[in-house]
């Protein structure tokens, strides 16, 4: 067990520690609340020593990365913090190596206190996303599976309902040839403006044809060619079709 006393509360340092750019950081507020001085007084002791704060130990966030960063402390909160609004410039966060930096530039004895427990606490959930690393790829995984799982169950939502509104307006006109219980008249007039708009060839594969297709077929083009293909060609069928090519030619 640890028997050093707590300034800060390890599970407190913990939920201020966020990943940007691929490094673990905290924001100079935060820190500077832990230390007990002003945000401000915290980043003018850095200016003054800015050769012991390289980019890899200190920088500064993006407009993009501020709002990223608001977005999780929302999602983990509830809300942002106030302490976190009306600031007049894009703030600063520290690495691991920063924070470590910064004791040696507060010069108190609290500062060095608070830095070692706040690395203790970097150390801890390097140590924690280490070991559970297999196990966050496979939560990814699974993540990543719902989602495409999602999408394509609210695709096919999409073209039920589709197909429900299809039905109950039943003056909506077809664009492939699909029909509902109850659109005989709408299939009617579908063929009939298929076979009108034949330009060269219209070939028919059914094997139940009777005078009625034929009586369609007098809709074609004068110069449209017919061909039907069917299962038994009746003698009544042989005479209707001998009739229409009559008056029909092709």
């Amino acid at each position: 067990m640890n028997d050093k006393p707590e300034i800060v509360r390890t599970n407190i340092i913990q939920s201020r520690i966020f990943a940007v750019r691929g490094v673990q950081v905290m924001l100079d507020s935060d820190l500077a609340e832990m230390y007990g001085v002003e945000t401000k007084n915290l980043n003018r002791a850095v200016s003054r020593n800015k050769e012991r704060f390289p980019e890899k130990f200190r920088f500064q966030l993006t407009k993009n990365e501020l709002d990223e960063f608001e977005k999780s402390l929302r999602f983990q909160f509830g809300t942002s913090k106030e302490k976190r609004g009306g600031r007049r410039y894009l703030p600063y966060v520290f690495t691991e190596q920063g924070v470590s930096m910064l004791s040696a530039v507060l010069r108190s004895e609290t500062a060095i206190k608070v830095s070692i427990q706040i690395i203790d606490a970097f150390v801890e959930m390097r140590k924690f996303i280490s070991q559970n690393g297999n196990l966050f790829q496979r939560i990814n995984n699974i993540e990543q599976k719902q989602i495409a799982s999602d999408v394509k169950q609210l695709e096919t939502d999409n073209k039920i309902d589709a197909i429900l509104d299809a039905i109950e307006a039943r003056d909506i006109k077809p664009k492939q040839g699909i029909f509902y219980d109850g659109q005989v008249f709408d299939a009617y007039v579908f063929v009939a403006d298929l076979i009108k708009s034949a330009q060269k060839s219209i070939i028919i594969i059914d094997n139940y044809i009777d005078d009625s297709v034929l009586t369609q077929l007098a809709k074609k083009k004068h110069d449209v060619k017919v061909t039907i293909l069917t299962k038994k060609i009746s003698r009544q069928l042989a005479l209707d079709a001998q009739k229409f090519n009559a008056q029909y030619p092709t």
